[in-house]
Parts: C-alpha cells; structure tokens; sequence
C-alpha cells in the first residue's frame, strides 16, 4: 500500500514553490529537500497517483490518455495530416506524464546534447548531463560509466519478453539492424529489450521515486487539485504563485524562488497568463506585458508516430506482458546519417489511430509495429486563445511539414512492413493489415497522412540559449526576472532522439543543482 500525502496546513509563505509534479518537478523538489534546509511547496492540479490501481498496472496504461487523469488536449488539426485532430495525453496527476506514460526509460544519443550545447545551451553537452542521468537512476544492472545505481527512479527490463516483442529483435537482425544489449549504452542502434520504470510488476513514477520517499518530512507540503493561475512579480522578481485552492484564489509567496515545471503546455501558458510572453500575444489576449520574451510558446516540437502498421497474427496473443510492448529499434533512414533517427516498437494488440480503424477491417487478432521519427524537423508553436485559466488553446506541432520529415517515415513504414515478414514473425505474421498490403511509395504517404500521430514528447516552448527567442539561459533561469526557474521539457533547445522523460527528469536534477549553488 502506497503512502499518502500528509495534509499539512498551507503557509503563508515557502523558501522555494514548485508549480507541477512531473517528471522535473519531481525531481527538483526531492533535491531541495535532501540539500538544504529549505521548506518546499509543490502544487499539483491534478489528484495523487500514489496507490492508485490502474496508474501502477503497467498493462493499463494505455487508457489513462484522455481520462480523469489527462489534460484533455489536442494538436490542432493541418492537412499535412488529412484535417485530423490529434490527442496529445499530458498528465493531470502527482507525477505528471510519469504517472501515465508507457514508461520508457530512453535518453537518447550523446550526440544529440551535444547539439544542445552547440545550440546555444553553454554546459549542457552529453559529458555534462550524464551525471545528472546517473544520479536519477537505480538500473536494475548496477553503475556503470554510463549508468547510474541507487537512484530514485528503478530501471528494469521485462522480466519475460512476449513472442511479438522477441521477434523484432530476431527480425531485425535478419533485416541488417544490430542486436544491443542497452539502449542507454554507448550507441542507441540497433534492436534492444527497452528500458522500464517498472518494478515487482509495478509502475515506479517520479512521484513513486522522489516523493514518496520524503512525504514525512514536514518541510515538504504537497498541495494536490491546486490550479496555479498566475505568477505575481515586484521589483523584477518573481515572488508568490496564485493557485486554487478549494476553489479559492490563493496566494502563496516564495522568498526565494519559484520553479515552473508545468511541462511544455502549461509552463507557457502560465507564463503568458502573468505577463511574460511576446508582447504581440499579450495584447491580442489583454494582458500587460511586464517582461518581454518573444520566444514563450514558440519552437514547439514532437516526434511524429506512424501510428501503427497493423498486422494479422496466426494466434491469439494471450495475455498482455508488461507494457504492452518490451523492445524497441533504432535505426538509420539513411546510411549516411551520423546517428539513428527511426525508431519503431511492437504493441501486443491493435494500436491504429482512429482514422485507421475506420478505414480498414481490424478484425480478428492483430499485432501492431508502431514506427516514427525520432530526429524530426518540423517545428510548431503553442498560443492561448483566452488568457482566462483554463481557456482555449491551439497546439500546433506542424508534423510532416519538413519534406525530410515525411521522407524519413516512409522509409520508417518500409522497414517495419518488411520486418513483419522476415522469418523471426513467421509464428505470428498472417498477413497485412493496415495497410492491407505492401504498399508503393506514394500510397505510404498517403496512409502516413491518416496514421500519423504523437509519441507525447511535446518540448521545447521556453527554449534554452543565447539568442533574442531564448526564453530561459543555461542555468534555467528565465530572462529578465529573478527568482523563477524552469524544470521542465519545455526548456529542451532541440528535441533529442528518445522519449523525454529521461531528459525532463535530467533537467530537474540539473535545476536543483543550480538552485542549491545560488542559495
């Protein structure tokens, strides 16, 4: 049985406030807490997950997008993507989108903080971040130069891989893709059991990791259903966060500072909903600008999904094993490209986006090879159409804008269809599906437009570096305030090639660290 959180009296005023419980919220409250003296509040809009069944259930995890659990929200729709609206499940519960997600641990290649550093995000470079990486990792195989033991956050492979998982890494062997013993290692190419925040059979969340842990220490207060609304600034300062509580405007003041960890929606939004924005927004939504950043809500970015290609099995699959899923692969979409930028993961069952289903029979046993593009290069934006909390917003990610991009997932669709067919399926493969049958190029465009769809790693919209659209510098702190921090996805300069919960909990650690350093 899971702790609970202490219902400790609001103060009047904290050392430090924490503004969301995700994957860098988490992390850095945890840190202020074992660091320092300091007292902490951390607001979270959402519910506890602590104990909750179907969030530690890893085979139940698909449903918690778009329930009780979720934000709700959507990409708007392009017709790069045929007019459709897609989903784009964030999480609205302690811990954030670790509490929801599919809980993969994946940090992506050196190569792509490297970029970062070359971007413009002075320190951040792979040698840079992977202490920080280590430090948040307990890996189920023990420290090694690259991984990290003892942390917060448990790291296991399935204990026992289904049939449908196993095959992709005998298949892809057949297809000339590696076999890797640790996507976390020293290269992320090739066919790997992937890496799980799971553990005795378990979700293992960053509330489950970092919090739990130090729900007695009376100098922590976690206030949960809390919507926080508004940042208040004097003197160029940020000093206090407005938030709902029981249904009443709050104020809570912060002496020494303030940390957004909202994720790449709502860390924007705020900011924009207090002031800080491009001037432009702010008058077309009413609001006084009173500190100028024309990079808030820009440079949105999200790895499109070609979700999925579906496939008859010979068999019933029985009962699902983990996640769902159990292994992934990374491979090149060019034998000229310096890094992997495919990437692909079976599903135990149906997985198709809506559109699919209603295009093609999906009838009978299905098993799904979901395939997409982990070094995208089309860039969005997110923009509030009322300033009110909770008002409308419009999501864009642009997907497929990029011809590269779309190029690079047709080869994405290729590689899998052939996959499916290689002898290692031969047990399970009994035809195509979706699509209902090897396809030409142009008609995979074509189903690419109907399936594409979100692999949930929304970043970048408060991005880090040196230039006029920088919104925070390379200590996270955000430009022309003091005492506010971002600890979130949002901060990412250019979307790395893995899921981001790894990065966002990496930038968390970072944060504090650069918190305690100022104290």
């Amino acid at each position: 049985m899971s702790a609970a959180i202490p219902q400790r009296p609001l103060a009047r005023a904290y050392d430090y406030i924490v503004v969301g419980s995700g994957s860098g919220g988490c992390a850095v409250a945890r840190r202020l807490i074992d660091g320092s003296d300091a007292s902490v509040l951390l607001i979270e809009a959402g519910p506890s997950s602590l104990g909750v069944a179907e969030i530690d259930d890893p085979a139940a995890w698909v449903p918690l997008g778009r329930s009780a659990y979720d934000w709700g929200y959507d990409y708007a729709p392009t017709p790069q993507v045929n007019g459709r609206v897609i989903g784009i499940p964030r999480g609205k519960v302690l811990g954030g989108s670790s509490s929801i997600n599919a809980m993969m641990w994946y940090r992506g290649h050196p190569m792509d903080y490297d970029a970062w550093e070359e971007a413009g995000a002075e320190g951040w470079s792979f040698k840079d971040v992977l202490p920080f990486f280590k430090r948040s990792e307990d890996w189920e195989d023990g420290e090694t130069a690259l991984r990290g033991s003892g942390g917060p956050l448990r790291i296991e492979r399935c204990a026992s891989l289904h049939a449908i998982a196993e095959a992709m890494l005998d298949g892809s062997a057949e297809l000339g893709i590696p076999v890797i013993d640790d996507p976390n290692g020293e290269s992320n190419e090739g066919a790997a059991a992937a890496n799980f925040n799971v553990s005795n059979g378990k979700r293992w969340s960053s509330a489950k990791g970092y919090l739990e842990p130090v729900l007695e220490n009376d100098r922590l207060t976690i206030v949960t259903n809390s919507l926080a609304i508004r940042l208040g600034l004097a003197r160029g300062r940020c000093v206090s966060v407005t938030h709902m509580v029981d249904g009443r405007a709050t104020v809570t003041e912060a002496t020494t500072g303030v940390i957004l960890a909202l994720g790449a929606i709502d860390t924007p939004r705020l900011l924009m909903m207090s002031g800080i924005g491009d001037p432009v927004e702010l008058a077309r939504l009413g609001v006084e600008t009173r500190v100028a950043l024309a990079g808030v809500g820009r440079n949105l970015q999200d790895h499109p999904l070609v979700q999925a290609c579906v496939f008859r099995a010979k068999q019933p699959l029985g009962p699902t094993v983990g996640n769902g899923g159990g292994t992934m692969m990374n491979w090149k979409s060019s034998a000229g490209l310096p890094q992997a930028d495919l990437h692909a993961f079976p599903v135990q069952g149906n997985s198709a986006e809506p559109r699919i289903r209603e295009l093609y029979d999906l009838s009978g046993d299905l098993f799904s090879i979901g395939c997409g593009l982990m070094r995208s290069k089309s860039i969005g934006y997110m923009k509030l159409l009322s300033a009110e909390p909770g008002g409308a917003l419009e999501i864009q990610p642009n997907y497929l804008a990029e011809p590269s991009d779309l190029d690079a997932l047709v080869t994405s669709v290729e590689t899998i269809m052939a996959l499916a067919a290689t002898p290692a399926y031969a047990d399970w493969f009994g035809g195509y599906a979706a699509p209902a049958a090897a396809l030409r190029r142009p008609d995979i465009v074509s189903y690419i437009r109907n399936a594409c769809s979100t692999f949930f790693h929304v970043c970048g919209t408060c991005a880090m570096g040196r230039d006029d659209m920088a919104v925070v510098d390379s200590r996270l702190r955000v430009r022309g305030i003091e005492g506010l921090t971002i600890a979130d996805a949002s901060v990412i300069p250019i979307i790395p090639t893995c899921n981001t919960h790894a990065p966002a909990t990496m930038i968390g650690e970072r944060a504090s660290d650069f918190l305690l350093a100022a104290a």
